[in-house]
């Protein structure tokens, strides 16, 4: 069957993948009403295109935190990719390298940053950190990328707990025993008679993280800080006072808190609060190129997905992710061309149009 669109791929991997697994990437917290929110919201959005603009050439590069890339879509960080496609996570590297994306690598990889950095050198990567209650942890995480190359730390923030995710816990999710969270292999094994959550021991996690924390990692690293699951004006100024050098407008898929706004939704007040201080991005709800530039039009630098990737791998893996990429890449540059846009530059919030929805 011909992949055409993002959904052909989310169907094929709803079809092949297990039901547990499905649910896994699926799920969102509670009753997923900010997970569903995030894709409805981008429908309330509509364009005003200008025409007669001469769109026969186009260029959709931009660059993140001074890095050229060859359009404004990366890969977020997402999990144990393992459980889509076997290579996992290498197959995802090789497939943003040859397109020359951005990819976000998640500490929850199954397969280690160094085996990630082997099977694609050249590729443009970020490494997405939570704080761990052992500091020392997070801490040798830290140096063990900024060693390999990768180009900025991206703190996830919204997660001082896990969300409540029903499916999750209805069909007892685990990491099957031929998988583990690669970055930490040997790091848990004394602990491994206690209970664990997403292939970790649970509590593992630091609840006590606050913004004392962003001082520490700069602290330890020269790694540029992206900040990712800001949704309010107040954080976005706090983490510019704070030195960070770039904001992911983030609601973590709708995983953590429902009911809290559509990551689209939140962006237009955190780059207004923002101006230009930082580079701000956005993911969650991300489906069509024109969703893409609805994301730029309101000030986003670039944005991110998550489950359209996985959907990539679990199609065809390393091929899939590409297809996946291409697709918006190609959907993107049409609806650039048919808003009247040449290139990223000419794309402003002129553009839209709130509908009375």
């Amino acid at each position: 069957m011909q992949m055409v669109c993002l959904t052909d791929f989310e169907e094929y991997a709803k079809e092949h993948l297990s039901k547990a697994t499905w649910d896994y990437y699926a799920a969102g917290a509670d009753e997923c009403c900010t997970r569903d929110d995030n894709l409805l919201a981008y429908k309330r959005i509509r364009l005003r295109p200008r025409i007669l603009r001469d769109v026969s050439v186009s260029d959709t590069r931009t660059t993140v935190q001074g890095t050229e890339i060859s359009f404004p879509v990366g890969i977020a960080p997402t999990a144990f990719h393992c459980l889509a496609w076997h290579e996992g996570e290498v197959a995802t590297a090789r497939a943003t390298e040859v397109l020359n994306t951005c990819y976000i690598t998640s500490t929850y990889s199954t397969c280690s940053v160094e085996e990630i950095v082997a099977a694609a050198p050249n590729g443009y990567r970020w490494f997405q950190l939570y704080v761990y209650r052992d500091r020392k942890l997070s801490e040798q995480m830290v140096h063990r990328v900024e060693a390999l190359g990768y180009k900025a730390l991206v703190l996830t923030v919204d997660v001082p707990y896990t969300g409540k995710r029903r499916n999750d816990i209805r069909n007892q999710f685990k990491l099957p025993p031929h998988l583990k969270v690669k970055n930490f292999d040997g790091v848990f094994q004394q602990e491994t008679a206690g209970p664990e959550e997403y292939g970790i021991p649970a509590n593992t996690l630091d609840p006590s993280i606050s913004w004392k924390d962003v001082y520490w990692l700069q602290s330890i690293t020269r790694l540029p800080i992206i900040i990712k699951g800001i949704l309010t004006k107040e954080d976005a100024e706090l983490a510019v006072e704070h030195g960070v050098q770039g904001i992911i407008v983030s609601n973590h898929g709708g995983r953590q808190l429902d009911g809290g706004p559509a990551s689209i939704d939140a962006l237009p007040e955190i780059v207004d609060t923002v101006q230009g201080r930082v580079e701000v991005y956005v993911d969650g709800g991300i489906r069509t190129g024109s969703d893409v530039l609805k994301a730029l039009a309101l000030g986003a630098k670039c944005v991110f997905i998550g489950r359209p990737a996985v959907w990539g791998l679990a199609y065809k893996g390393e091929e899939g992710v590409r297809d996946v990429l291409q697709i918006l890449n190609d959907e993107f540059r049409l609806s650039m061309a048919l808003s009247g846009c040449r290139n990223v530059a000419e794309i402003n919030r002129n553009l839209i149009q709130f509908s009375k929805l």
